[in-house]
């Protein structure tokens, strides 16, 4: 008998969606609603470039004006827009057969390959998330005044620490648009603090889910990629946890004839298979602009991580992401 090819096994057309997917349900950034997909932004690739406009009206302003009783004409204003700017990740991974062979015995090889790549790409899509908001919050903690960040991280003693009423005051920063949090997403060590502190507690959504983490209102996402830095003149570890409104990244992703997304290949002479995957996707932070350059795959994640690449464009309210910097012990 023949043995089993990744060719047998991987239609791409089939395989492609089922990929894109399950990388979608293995992230809690996107289970959640943080990340919220632009299925109309998913033509993007067809239209070349390497940055997609997103334009938005801005909101109305200005004192109402009393009616005369003499006809009097209102005074007419403009309704003004203004254009955010998404830019465009492709990127790319290729395995040899010897690390998928264990996948290939499976009842369904092609489920199961594609569920380990799919994990990979989950993992890979939140580090390049986290490298996004790392520049962003570099570039809003640079305006005259920060935007939606509260350091907390250099303060002494227990003032220092994250706490149910620094989690109030994060919150705060965005007035009364603060209902729109939903979300809260931390490092592991920062997760087993609160914990401790039994300020974390779980739900459980139906009789066979897992249990959810919740603070207060808000789904607690867990992920190790969060920044936890050692910082020259503070006592610990100072981490950064994000506070996220529904739909704060926009999602999509690139598919058609131009995105050549998976291919096989085989080395005939070492009998070795290949499988060679792509992603076209944009991960945009709703109203921090992507001003940086902008050629070939796009940016890296260490130039995503830079705060001269990014430049505000909304109001701070409407931007539903809130840095809280601090740190979980004092010693």
């Amino acid at each position: 008998m023949a043995a089993t090819r990744l060719t047998d096994v991987i239609v791409p057309d089939v395989w492609n969606p089922y990929l894109i997917q399950r990388t979608a349900e293995l992230s809690e950034l996107w289970q959640s609603g943080i990340v919220a997909p632009e299925p109309s932004l998913n033509g993007f690739v067809a239209e070349g470039g390497n940055t997609v406009n997103l334009p938005f009206w801005n909101d109305l302003s200005g004192d109402d004006e009393v009616l005369s009783a003499t006809g009097a004409a209102l005074t007419i204003n403009s309704i003004d827009s203004g254009k955010d700017i998404a830019v465009i990740m492709a990127r790319g991974k290729a395995w040899g057969v010897n690390e998928l062979a264990a996948q290939l015995s499976g009842s369904d090889p092609s489920g199961a390959i594609a569920d380990l790549v799919a994990t990979y790409w989950a993992r890979r899509l939140q580090a390049t998330l986290i490298s996004t908001l790392q520049g962003v919050f570099a570039s809003l903690g640079d305006e005259s005044t920060a935007i939606n960040i509260l350091d907390i991280s250099e303060e002494s003693g227990a003032a220092g620490l994250i706490s149910t009423d620094i989690l109030m005051d994060a919150q705060q920063l965005l007035g009364d648009a603060k209902g729109r949090l939903s979300a809260i997403s931390m490092h592991s060590a920062v997760e087993n603090y609160l914990k401790k502190e039994d300020i974390i507690d779980f739900v459980q959504p139906s009789l066979v889910g897992p249990r959810i983490p919740m603070y207060q209102d808000k789904r607690v996402i867990v992920d190790d990629g969060h920044p936890a830095e050692a910082v020259s003149g503070v006592t610990g570890t100072v981490y950064d946890t994000y506070l996220f409104g529904p739909g704060a990244i926009a999602w999509a992703e690139g598919t058609g004839s131009r995105v050549t997304m998976t291919e096989t290949d085989r080395v005939a002479l070492q009998g070795e298979d290949i499988l060679i995957n792509r992603r076209h996707y944009l991960l945009h932070p709703r109203g921090v602009s992507w001003t940086g350059a902008a050629t070939g795959g796009g940016p890296t994640n260490a130039a995503l991580a830079t705060g001269s690449n990014w430049t505000r464009v909304y109001d701070a309210k409407n931007i539903r992401i809130v840095l809280l910097r601090h740190r979980i012990s004092s010693t």
